[in-house]
């Protein structure tokens, strides 16, 4: 498996011959769907989502019916690509079974209106891999590496360092991130460090557009 993190919180995953996005949003950089069999969306957000990158991709995109509705919208000659998920769903994607997670985003405000959104569990050989998209929902099993929110108007340190916990994954990857100056994302790392090493957990940040270490 190779993992490369790119702008906030996309990732590409390739994996046998297959090749993985998800959510490449207005801070990914467009080369990261370059060459994609099956791009995957979480959510709505500008952030996850970005229509010019799903029509550069040229490629399937797999989400909930909230994001098809509006790629529909925005741009109706994508609707033939899409396939719609619900949450609990099992599926293959471009050869790698993924499981659907969680229906809704976290909470932003309680007078703020909830988001539809919905995570991905990939099985990547003897790896599984969890992207909650902008949710704290914990995967129905466990996983091996969780791509684990850092800053958002909607999460604490505190929250975030709760729910990495809680996944209990051996690893994390900080994802999420462009929320926090580089001095705020030290101050995280240091945190995490501090309350992860009882628990044996790693907890790791890569620059965009590097690969995760094996």
């Amino acid at each position: 498996m190779r993992l490369t993190k790119f702008g906030h919180a996309c990732v590409r995953i390739e994996h046998e011959g297959s090749t993985l996005v998800l959510d490449p949003g207005v801070f990914t950089d467009a080369a990261a769907v370059d060459g994609a069999d099956a791009v995957l969306v979480t959510h709505e957000h500008a952030d996850h989502y970005e229509v010019e990158r799903l029509l550069r991709a040229d490629a399937p995109v797999f989400t909930i019916s909230a994001v098809a509705e509006q790629v529909r919208a925005d741009s109706p000659e994508l609707a033939e690509r899409l396939t719609v998920v619900t949450p609990g769903e099992q599926l293959t994607v471009a050869g790698v079974p993924v499981e659907v997670v969680g229906e809704r985003h976290a909470v932003i405000h309680p007078e703020f209106p909830r988001f539809d959104n919905s995570g991905f569990v990939l099985t990547l050989g003897d790896q599984r891999v969890y992207h909650p998209g902008d949710a704290l929902t914990p995967p129905p099993a466990p996983v091996d590496l969780l791509l684990a929110p850092v800053s958002a108007p909607w999460l604490k340190v505190s929250e975030a360092l709760d729910f990495v916990r809680e996944v209990g994954a051996p690893r994390s990857l900080g994802i999420h991130d462009r929320v926090y100056s580089d001095a705020a994302l030290g101050m995280l790392d240091g945190h995490m460090a501090k309350f992860l090493e009882a628990t044996g957990q790693e907890f790791t940040r890569i620059p965009d557009g590097t690969d995760l270490p094996a």
